[in-house]
């Protein structure tokens, strides 16, 4: 991600389909939010959404389980699908009380939250990378840049974070999805802490304040061979590519309100 605007992110909203995606991410949202459940039942889609996201996010990172598999497991130790699921349904737990630090401080929210995916205190737990060490995340092959270069653009992106601007929510959360998917700065669960950013991003933007448009559900809704060339349009660097990612990120959004928004429908019937 790359651009010589003075603020590079509000640059992104004029790349090709991005203002479209953003239009239809913010109409979406609104009409959920408007659904007649939220006025009295916010906290129980809230929660389904974390627990949907959680679930959306580990298929992606390999551990497809269905949904009813998630909630009633209570053991996530087993083996390492077991693992995945685990760590994404604590990322989904913490991300709403890191929500006051994240504009503030970024790199310490990606910390913990690498922290909490981890769940014990390794010593490569909860800090980038070094010269030498592996990165485990099967789903994302591409060339890994080395530590130097991690900590650098993790600098740049806490930066334009921390600076604000004028960039719709959904441009910011698609860059810092793709950023840290880009950079993987961390030995493990690189994909779950970036997907549990973008979340973190689209919360405390404003845009989706109460956490029920599940972006994870929708990224895994349009397939890892989706997700993954997406992906690729993004480390390309090209408008077209930057353009398609953030466009990409967007649908995902909007499934997400989907997906709660059928959860409204079947608490309002009281069949949920």
């Amino acid at each position: 991600m790359s651009t010589h605007a003075s603020d590079p992110l509000a640059a992104l909203g004029s790349l090709p389909g991005v203002a479209d995606a953003v239009d239809s991410v913010r109409k979406a949202v609104d009409r959920v939010y408007g659904h007649r459940v939220m006025r009295r039942r916010s906290n129980e889609i809230s929660s389904e959404a974390a627990l949907r996201g959680a679930r959306g996010s580990a298929a992606l990172s390999g551990a497809d389980w269905a949904l009813e598999e998630v909630r009633r497991r209570t053991d996530f130790s087993a083996d390492a699908e077991a693992r995945t699921v685990g760590a994404a349904l604590r990322l989904g737990a913490e991300a709403g009380q890191l929500l006051s630090i994240w504009r503030q401080s970024p790199l310490r929210v990606l910390a913990r939250l690498h922290l909490v995916a981890a769940g014990d205190p390794g010593t490569s737990v909860g800090r980038p990378r070094l010269d030498g060490e592996t990165v485990d995340e099967p789903l994302v092959t591409a060339p890994l840049p080395m530590p130097a270069e991690v900590g650098g653009r993790l600098d740049g992106l806490a930066e334009l974070i921390v600076a604000g601007g004028e960039a719709p929510a959904l441009v910011t959360a698609a860059v810092v999805h793709g950023e840290l998917l880009a950079l993987r700065p961390f030995t493990s669960y690189n994909g779950l802490v970036a997907r549990a950013a973008e979340r973190i991003a689209l919360v405390g933007s404003g845009l989706d304040p109460k956490a029920i448009c599940p972006a994870e559900v929708g990224h895994a809704e349009q397939g890892r061979a989706a997700y993954l060339a997406a992906f690729e349009g993004y480390l390309s660097g090209t408008p077209e590519g930057v353009g398609g990612w953030i466009a990409h990120c967007g649908r995902s959004v909007e499934l997400g309100v989907r997906e709660s928004t059928a959860v409204c429908e079947a608490l309002q019937r009281g069949a949920a």
